[in-house]
């Protein structure tokens, strides 16, 4: 039986899980009635609370309602907005054809449900997000795991794949991320790419982290690498650089095909909303048309880092905006950490421990976005080196020292 986290509920509920952060979508909002610098949005490039994003969000509303369309897309749901959208992120990401789907999380799950079966088998790396892993308990497919960013282990499950495959008439799907949102490293697709290719695999990368943010136009991590033309399913979502909700996948026309007419999820449920899929259409332009949002996003992501790294700060291998500090401490000292940045300095970042990271460590992880100042930055590091010391001092190790309260 899983471990039940809701019987820390009683503690920790609105604090440390099920936080309210309060007022208009910025790195600037209200926490239990406190002002708050906060790190632990996904509003890569700044979007949510854009004047434009938000006037064309509150004009497609007031047209259409957020009940149109009705049905799901194969039914009664299709529209020339979703068919626009589609034909414009496609064209943008170098991929022959684009579905646009309701929900992120649900719609990974259902690709990787729709794309195998009881012949095929799934490679997949250690750190594959929670949806992936959804997705491969709901398929019939074999699965192999790789220790992450293991090339020789993934080419030795690849060489175990295949021999299975060869006996069954299945294929072999490699699934990995373009960028890992909880330690910011990126997926090493061009080394994966290869063994794609030797072993005559297909490759399923979810980018979510990367779409908007890596690369030279912000396709993501493929163009980050040079392997955009290698990838042959990619997802992506909205949560992130596109500040809403929806996902979209692309590839193959004839693959793109196979999914819209066979996953679950889709067929039986109602189509994005027309003021989302009008607004992502706007989001689209924006990411495309703006580099200036890009540029702005790694100049914060490079004074950040920087300036931690300068200071001494332990933040793994991170490529990407996703920055996690790692701090030496128990979990007693994780709470009293994120309730004293939150309570003493006004700083709102969301803790990491035990078993997501080893045992013994803290990590705290930050998000930077393009709508963060330079600060911002100076303010956060200041008060990491004084979260430091008093570490070192053994402050958080008694709860009576820190005068935290939860509750």
């Amino acid at each position: 039986m899983a471990t039940d986290l809701g019987q820390y509920a009683a503690k920790g509920h609105g604090y440390l899980a099920f936080p309210k952060l309060e007022g208009e979508i910025s790195p600037h909002m209200t926490f239990r009635g406190k002002k708050m610098l906060t790190w632990s949005l996904n509003n890569y490039l700044g979007l949510a609370n854009h004047p434009e994003i938000r006037k064309v969000d509150a004009e497609a509303a007031a047209q259409w309602g957020l009940a149109a369309p009705m049905g799901s897309r194969m039914l009664t749901g299709q529209t020339d907005y979703h068919e626009e959208f589609e034909r414009q992120v496609a064209e943008f990401m170098q991929k022959e054809k684009a579905f646009l789907m309701n929900f992120g999380y649900q719609g990974m799950v259902s690709i990787i449900q729709t794309l195998t079966d009881r012949k095929d088998v799934i490679v997949y790396d250690q750190l594959a997000h929670a949806c992936i892993m959804d997705g491969m308990s709901m398929s019939m497919a074999k699965r192999f795991v790789y220790a992450h960013n293991d090339m020789a282990q993934l080419e030795d499950r690849l060489k175990k794949a295949q021999k299975i495959t060869e006996r069954s008439g299945g294929g072999i799907l490699i699934i990995t991320e373009g960028v890992f949102g909880m330690r910011g490293d990126l997926g090493q697709l061009d080394q994966v790419a290869e063994l794609k290719e030797k072993y005559g695999a297909r490759l399923l990368v979810d980018d979510a982290h990367g779409f908007g943010v890596m690369g030279a136009t912000g396709i993501g991590t493929g163009e980050h690498f040079g392997v955009q033309d290698k990838i042959d399913v990619l997802f992506n979502t909205f949560a992130k650089s596109m500040a809403g909700f929806g996902a979209f996948v692309c590839g193959d026309a004839k693959v793109i095909n196979y999914l819209a007419y066979n996953m679950r999820s889709q067929i039986y449920a109602k189509s994005l909303c027309l003021p989302m899929t009008i607004g992502a259409i706007k989001r689209l332009e924006m990411l495309r048309s703006m580099p200036e949002l890009r540029e702005k996003l790694w100049k914060i992501v490079r004074l950040l880092q920087e300036g931690l790294k300068e200071r001494g700060f332990d933040i793994g291998t991170t490529q990407s905006p996703v920055t996690p500090v790692y701090l030496e401490g128990s979990d007693q000292e994780a709470v009293g950490v994120t309730c004293d940045l939150r309570e003493n300095m006004g700083l709102f970042c969301s803790p990491v421990i035990y078993p997501v990271i080893e045992r013994g460590l803290i990590m705290l992880r930050l998000i930077a976005t393009a709508a963060h100042t330079e600060e911002d930055v100076a303010r956060t590091l200041e008060a990491f080196e004084v979260v430091r010391g008093r570490i070192e001092q053994g402050v958080y190790k008694n709860p009576e020292l820190s005068a935290i309260k939860l509750n």
